[in-house]
């Protein structure tokens, strides 16, 4: 699948003008836009509302020429230990059952070449997120179908709707300004990105990941607890989705808008804290951003990015054919530290406890 990337022009501040963020905890996966409000999840902490469903949906979902399913308990199309084997085959991602939930634990990062690609730069960075414990990503052990699907073109532009069997959170393909992020340079060459809490994520399905688990292997479960799979020749309903010959539901990827997942054929909850179109799947786990959040970067294109050592990186990026970096890593306590080398090869350091 080609990535459209179209450079836009915009003004803000160095990257080396820097805003410490406070240590207040916000929630998982955010994205760096020009608008106020961040593409970010919230903790709900009320537990009578940790059971509130959608209201009212039917008006909010995608025109339906399913054939008709009763709402009902339906299995994946891999049993639960075959779920645990392909999120094995990546460092770092561990997996449990607990309660109705399958979990999900990583450090959020990558072991892919990050970022390299993208053109339209929010100044983030991936760094570690600690998705483990309590905070692990939750998927639903028994999925059930939804008398009425919610439409992602309408909903859930904040927080994650899916997990790659990386461990990587899957953002929808629509950012919330409700533009494709494929298709205006926010993406690296894997269809990813940092947000506003330096957390890295997806918003084009991970087709790469087919290559460790096996071809027909799903390589990410939604958030309604289906398995998605990479792009293939059967025909899709109006989600991308498709029952097998199991009767299992499942989505697959395409390479056109919206890309994956166009509405959760499963039941979901929503988070009563948040609001249309950015509202977000309850629950979700929650980020700890280590600094502050900077908007785009005029004319920078990212240019490299590359793991220096243990817990380092380095990005490079140019404006103008004028290259700069940010060196960056973090030690056994906790603290960050940024090196901001700009073209001239000057530097200034910036630490960040966590």
């Amino acid at each position: 699948m080609t990535i459209i990337s179209v450079k836009m022009k915009r003004t803000t501040r160095l990257v080396g003008a820097l805003i410490i963020a406070g240590g207040s905890i916000v929630a998982c996966s955010q994205d760096d836009t020009n608008d106020a409000q961040p593409d970010q999840t919230s903790e709900t902490t009320d537990p009578a509302a940790q059971n509130t469903t959608v209201p009212d949906t039917a008006a909010q979902s995608p025109s339906s020429t399913q054939a008709d399913q009763s709402s009902t308990s339906v299995e994946s199309s891999v049993d639960s230990s075959s779920i645990h084997e392909h999120f094995s085959h990546f460092e770092g991602v561990s997996t449990r059952e607990e309660g109705e939930y399958f979990r999900v634990s990583s450090d959020g990062l990558a072991h892919h070449t990050m970022m390299e690609g993208i053109v339209s730069w929010q100044q983030q960075v991936p760094l570690p997120q600690d998705y483990t414990g309590s905070n692990s990503w939750s998927i639903p052990l028994e999925p059930v179908l939804a008398d009425d699907p919610i439409s992602t073109t309408d909903h859930f532009h904040r927080g994650a709707v899916a997990i790659a069997v990386n461990g990587i959170p899957m953002f929808n393909a629509l950012n919330n300004r409700g533009e494709f992020a494929a298709d205006v340079g926010e993406l690296d060459e894997w269809g990813g990105h940092s947000g506003r809490a330096d957390d890295y994520h997806y918003h084009l399905a991970p087709e790469h990941l087919e290559d460790t688990v096996g071809e027909g292997n799903p390589i990410a479960y939604a958030l309604d607890g289906f398995p998605l799979f990479a792009q293939g020749s059967e025909t899709l309903d109006e989600y991308l989705g498709r029952f097998d010959e199991d009767g299992a539901y499942r989505y697959h990827a395409v390479d056109y808008q919206p890309y994956f997942i166009a509405g959760f054929r499963g039941e979901v909850q929503i988070d009563p804290s948040s609001e249309a179109p950015e509202d977000q799947v309850f629950p979700q786990a929650r980020t700890t951003p280590v600094r502050g959040s900077y908007g785009p970067l005029a004319g920078a294109e990212i240019t490299g990015f590359e793991q220096t050592g243990t817990n380092a990186y380095s990005l490079e990026y140019s404006i103008d054919g004028e290259v700069s970096s940010v060196n960056y890593s973090w030690d056994a306590d906790g603290l960050y530290t940024f090196e901001f080398v700009d073209a001239s090869g000057n530097s200034s350091i910036e630490t960040y406890p966590s």
